[in-house]
């Protein structure tokens, strides 16, 4: 018996709808393309009726069954063929000789299983073979994906889930064939860190040799199955000139914020999980002046800031399976205090002891900038001051001012919410506050404390502070226009404008562009 046509069609799969209502249903939100490690790379965004984004990502070129080979018969000869102590294999150090020998057994080894195969797409193919032995496998084209901010595994009944700058979470059409899978996936990056994952110790908190940040847990810890969470390392690091295009700040506070790293002033940025604290602050590091010495010190590096700094860079350790070598965060800020640093960076401040080893840096000359997390300017004065971290109201006033981020979900964008000044009664008052209804930063408050600090440590009056912020600003449009948007190229003209302001201020009155070449050699 035939059944009627829209009984037929409401029982049909989407992807037996015909092609026309198909799209019309599931439109076509993005596509493009991009090339990891040489591997062409295609992704397609759709809208689909689930209310969530499917991500689609293909490899043009390689067919299923020649994947299928790939990875069963060739991974196998490859990881046989090439000799390796695991020594060599775990060292991150080692790991660029280790896939360069991989990468030149897998072209051996399809010369022989594919000889009359081009050699474009021998390339092709080795790299897919390499990613699939000493990789993720195809998880390494999410990671690749400079549009991608997480990677996340929930289990293997379903997709592969990431989040994506403009279309926040997505489903993919990548699913993970088995629960070992992942265990296994969890296992690799354990050991290359020196840590364990396993039935005893079900937790992992660790990073990949590319920066990248993951969290793994196993069953039945996690209820519905082995999970990993990747939080991908920005591979073009934020500057200040990023968050101008994308309105994330305006040139005026942003100018203000720059007056303040010049002068040395200690400040503070907050906000919530993901409102994009580490990278306001990586944008708020490359104005430092090149002459004076950085220690950054982070639990996963995170920063990158121009490469000619000077800038020491140090990380936490987690204890081993015994229980012994760990170096915190704590412990790092204490030594850090005897390398004679003009500046410190904290990744975050979580606890007593380091907010007030912390404050007791600055107090003793030292400028320092951290992250807290913390929703407004009043609420991070709030969380200072109150356990656990309980710090005394009497020491905030070490502390410039604060920098709040935020994070609209629904709309999909990030914000600085306010910036704010610490007062002589070590309360907040809020200079600029963003609008949510016009997506306007207003400002909403006179500056008095900094005024004061500025004048009394910069000889510069409240007048001249205003000629600065403008000045500042300017020179920031310039950078924006230009689109001079490189960490070392935003470093380089900061730097310049320190020590020969004349030069920059010319080359923005005249609306010229910067000779980078003739610069850097000066």
């Amino acid at each position: 018996m035939m059944m009627p046509k829209d009984e037929a069609r409401k029982k049909t799969e989407e992807g037996d709808l015909p092609a026309e209502e198909a799209k019309a249903k599931n439109p076509l939100l993005s596509s493009y393309s991009f090339r990891n490690e040489g591997l062409p790379v295609e992704v397609k965004i759709w809208r689909k009726a689930d209310f969530v984004p499917r991500y689609e990502v293909t490899i043009p070129g390689i067919a299923e069954g020649t994947k299928l080979m790939l990875e069963t018969k060739l991974k196998g000869e490859l990881v046989s063929e090439v000799k390796l102590d695991i020594s060599e294999i775990l060292d991150p150090k080692k790991f660029e000789d280790v896939k360069a020998k991989f990468l030149e057994s897998a072209k051996k080894i399809l010369a022989r299983n594919f000889p009359s195969l081009p050699d474009d797409k021998k390339e092709v193919l080795a790299v897919f073979l390499l990613q699939n032995t000493l990789g993720m496998g195809e998880l390494e084209s999410l990671l690749a994906d400079e549009q991608l901010e997480e990677v996340v595994i929930n289990n293997s009944r379903d997709p592969v889930w990431v989040y994506h700058k403009k279309f926040g979470w997505c489903k993919t059409n990548l699913r993970i064939k088995n629960e070992d899978m992942t265990s296994d996936y969890a296992s690799t990056i354990a050991r290359k860190v020196g840590r364990q994952i396993n039935v005893l110790n079900p937790m992992l908190d660790a990073h990949l040799p590319s920066g990248d940040r993951v969290n793994a847990t196993l069953f039945p810890i996690s209820s519905f199955g082995n999970t990993i969470t990747i939080r991908k390392f920005s591979r073009n690091p934020w500057t200040i000139t990023n968050f101008i295009k994308s309105k994330t700040v305006t040139p005026e506070v942003a100018a203000l914020i720059w007056l303040c790293m010049q002068n040395e002033l200690s400040l503070l940025v907050t906000g919530g999980t993901g409102s994009g604290k580490t990278s306001f602050l990586n944008a708020m590091a490359g104005l430092i002046p090149a002459n004076q010495r950085i220690v950054s010190i982070e639990d996963t590096r995170e920063l990158t800031l121009p490469s000619f700094l000077h800038w020491v860079p140090m990380v936490v350790r987690e204890p081993n399976p015994e229980g012994k070598g760990e170096v915190t965060m704590l412990d790092l800020m204490v030594n850090a205090l005897r390398q004679r640093p003009d500046r410190i960076i904290v990744g975050e401040i979580r606890r007593q002891r380091e907010a007030e080893v912390m404050f007791e840096a600055m107090h003793t000359g030292h400028s320092v900038y951290a992250t807290l997390h913390a929703d407004n300017a009043d609420q991070t004065i709030s969380r200072l001051t109150n356990p656990p971290i309980n710090v005394p109201p009497s020491m905030l006033d070490a502390l410039a001012g604060m920098v709040v981020t935020f994070r609209h979900r629904r709309f999909n964008i990030r914000r600085v919410l306010e910036f704010a000044e610490i007062t002589n009664q070590n309360k907040a008052n809020v200079l600029y506050r963003w609008d949510v209804k016009t997506d306007k930063t207003r400002s909403t408050g006179k500056m008095t404390r900094l005024v004061d600090t500025l004048s009394l440590y910069a000889g510069i009056e409240e007048k001249e502070i205003g000629e600065d912020i403008e000045e500042k600003t300017n020179v920031l449009n310039w950078l924006v226009k230009n689109n001079y948007d490189d960490v070392d190229q935003v470093g380089q003209i900061v730097s310049h404008y320190y020590i020969e302001p004349e030069e920059v201020l010319d080359a923005v009155s005249k609306g010229r562009q910067w000779d980078f070449k003739t610069q850097a050699k000066m």
